[in-house]
């Protein structure tokens, strides 16, 4: 044997050169590992041993099923309904312009007013105006006076004409000088009334009752007017009417066609309309009144338009509202709170709860909601138990405890 082959060896004894024999590295290391392996077991079962003896339990226990609140959905009767955004706009506008040129004189309204038809609220400088009736007027007269004298004249010469001294031709220019008198006479009562009608277009009054903006022209400037408009006019202000007022809103092709089949194709305005403003718990009435004849190629909707009363002015032109549009007869609906439904994707879902405490998630079609509950077309039946509160620990699958919660039923919203 080598001297090296020599060197790895390890000899077992109190002597090396005993005899006994040798032993090699490996199975000293598997015997070491041995060793340890009954050590540690023997620790183990001496751990077991004193927890038994103590009385503690050597599983941990298993951990409870998380509690929610659950309730069976409300059952009621309801209209299927439509909702839509819009915006109010006034049934009358008008913008205040000048008929007749001249200096501003007179404001008689304070910006934002609601003034009555009829009330003044702009004055021209009435000065020219009442010089050019009174011209007008002086022309009648003188007219007048043409006129009695032709008259005169013209029985002069019928009466001469009797006797030799007159002859036809006279009373025939006679005859015509009558006429024109006439004439004249009818012209300058005319310039009368148009020089009356100019000093009347000088006091501008408002055309209805309705709500003022503000004046665009302050006192002492120079306005331009033209009663046909066919010279530019300026523009003074603008006033809108408040009572009622109008609702104008879009549908799409396949609301207007649900519309069409709940209303089997009745398109008399008769639809009664219920409208929300945000911010604020008052229900406003009104009734569908137009539908445009044809739908926008270019968007894909069709113009609708409701009236609403408004006899306190609340409503003001271009204010946002939201509004329910019935379709059809009243039926079954299941009403659940709008927390309990949760949304994955474009789909809707509900968690409902098994008989055995698991979690079944149910796929909803929704209405449109009710006093903070959501309406459930489709998806649910009255025997199903909702997940109303605790939604984020009913994982599909997951076992709970279910918790009895009634939900309130809806307030009958009162309307204006």
């Amino acid at each position: 044997m080598s001297g090296d082959e020599k060197i790895g060896l390890t000899f077992v004894g109190s002597s090396r050169g005993n005899g006994r024999g040798v032993v090699s590295p490996a199975h000293r290391r598997r015997s070491i590992a041995l060793l340890l392996l009954l050590l540690l077991l023997a620790l183990t079962g001496l751990g077991a041993w004193e927890a038994t003896k103590k009385g503690q339990p050597r599983l941990r226990a298993a951990a409870p099923a998380p509690r929610v609140s659950v309730s069976a959905p409300l059952v009621r009767q309801i209209s299927p309904k439509m909702t839509f955004l819009g915006q109010f706009s006034a049934v009358e506008r008008v913008e205040v312009r000048a008929q007749v040129g001249g200096m501003l004189s007179k404001i008689l309204f304070t910006d934002g007013q609601i003034v009555h038809k009829g009330d003044p609220l702009f004055v021209i400088d009435t000065r020219p105006f009442e010089i050019k009736l009174q011209q007008a007027i002086a022309d009648v007269q003188a007219a007048q006076a043409r006129l009695e004298l032709s008259k005169l004249q013209l029985w002069r010469a019928q009466r001469l004409k009797e006797t030799t001294f007159g002859t036809p031709e006279t009373v025939d220019q006679r005859q015509a000088d009558k006429d024109a008198a006439t004439a004249a006479l009818a012209t300058a009562q005319q310039s009368v009334l148009d020089a009356r009608l100019d000093l009347e277009f000088a006091h501008i009054s408002a055309p209805f009752t309705g709500r003022m903006s503000n004046h665009l022209v302050s006192v002492g400037s120079l306005v331009s007017g033209s009663r046909g408009g066919i010279t530019p006019t300026t523009l003074l202000s603008t006033i809108v009417s408040l009572d009622p007022i109008y609702f104008d809103f879009d549908m799409s092709e396949s609301e207007f066609i649900e519309y069409q089949n709940g209303q089997n194709g009745d398109r008399s305005g008769k639809n009664q309309i219920t409208l929300h403003l945000s911010g604020q718990t008052r229900i406003y009435k009104g009734r569908l009144d137009f539908i445009d004849n044809a739908i926008n190629r270019g968007s894909g909707t069709i113009h609708a338009r409701a009236v609403v009363d408004n006899p306190d002015q609340s409503l003001v032109p271009g204010e946002f509202a939201e509004l329910e549009l019935t379709t059809g007869a009243p039926e079954p609906a299941y009403l659940v709170p709008s927390s309990a439904v949760s949304l994955d994707q474009s789909e809707h879902f509900v968690m409902t709860v098994a008989p055995d405490g698991t979690v079944v998630p149910k796929q909803v079609t929704l209405g449109h909601q009710l006093d903070g509950l959501q309406i459930v077309r489709t998806g649910l039946a009255s025997t199903d138990t909702v997940v109303v509160d605790g939604l984020t620990r009913a994982r599909p699958g997951a076992v709970v405890t279910p918790e009895q919660t009634p939900i309130q039923a809806p307030r009958a919203a009162t309307p204006k």
